[in-house]
């Protein structure tokens, strides 16, 4: 297995940390990850071996303010600062990678990220997998939202705990014992990503039926962080002739560190073999399936 790890430039030259994971095999594809809100790409690292393993490279970066990218914790001054960030890791992946299918993976936060982006910038994207996407119903206090909403005008920077559980994660005891003591994990989220947040998944809901890429949604019966709701709307609403949805009975909000895990990535490698291999389309809801011209 082969790891590096490195920077490129992100919106207004931020510095960003990245990392690959590679396979001395042929690449079959090239997925870009998106971790999610007070998390970081490192821990992805068992995953992302696992799909290297198969053929499949994967990048992962850190979100401005978050993990080993500079910037203050949770902190952003617009929502195109996401989106031009990705634009930028993007490019690093199209660079190193030039004739193989690239596909973009987000989780949570990253999700909203991946989704966001797809509509602005689908153009160099051979599909989309959403992991417990944020684009609903999420478990932080409606308090702490009405919070944010209010102060990002006035103090944009105000931070507030955002009161995720570390055990609403994954059912891995120790996995939640090193989230705990991971310092370079955090809970913070301030008053302008709120609203900037708000927008966005306002504006994705308003928009899905424009986006049309391969898309694969994932994620856990038992999400309180994300509620499943989110997903099973994402699936309702795309117009996708070639979308797919999977939700794991009892899991968490972290499926690439829950019990499911080694489920997750062989119906993620399966769905991207489809992809590269130009099968038939499917449109598929769990175990039924319906073929599309």
């Amino acid at each position: 297995m082969l790891h590096i790890q490195g920077q490129f430039a992100g919106q207004a030259g931020l510095a960003m940390y990245y990392q690959r994971w590679s396979a001395e095999k042929p690449c079959k594809a090239v997925l870009g990850l998106i971790h999610g809100l007070g998390s970081h790409s490192g821990w992805f690292a068992h995953f992302a071996q696992s799909l290297a393993a198969q053929g499949y490279w994967v990048y992962g970066y850190d979100l401005r303010g978050h993990g080993r990218s500079v910037g203050q914790r949770g902190y952003i001054n617009r929502w195109s600062e996401f989106r031009d960030d990705l634009a930028a890791f993007h490019r690093l992946i199209q660079t190193e990678n030039p004739t193989q299918p690239i596909f973009m993976l987000g989780h949570s936060l990253g999700g909203v990220i991946a989704l966001d982006y797809a509509l602005h910038y689908p153009h160099g994207l051979s599909g989309l997998i959403t992991m417990a996407p944020a684009v609903g119903p999420v478990g932080i206090a409606p308090v702490k939202l009405a919070i944010g909403q209010i102060l990002s005008q006035v103090w944009p920077r105000f931070t507030l705990n955002s009161g995720i559980a570390p055990d609403s994660g994954s059912h891995d005891g120790a996995i939640v014992t090193a989230y705990n003591t991971d310092p370079l994990r955090h809970s913070k989220g301030t008053a302008r990503l709120v609203t900037e947040y708000l927008a966005t998944t306002h504006f994705i809901q308003s928009q899905l039926q424009q986006l049309t890429l391969p898309i694969l949604i994932l994620h856990g019966s038992s999400d309180k962080v994300a509620l499943p709701e989110s997903s099973r709307y994402l699936f309702k609403e795309l117009r996708s002739e070639d979308k797919e949805y999977r939700e794991y009975a009892g899991a968490y909000h972290d499926l690439h560190n829950d019990s499911c895990a080694p489920k997750v990535t062989q119906d993620m490698v399966n769905w991207l073999e489809r992809q590269i291999n130009h099968q038939p389309r499917f449109c598929k809801l769990n175990d039924s399936q319906l073929a599309l011209a």
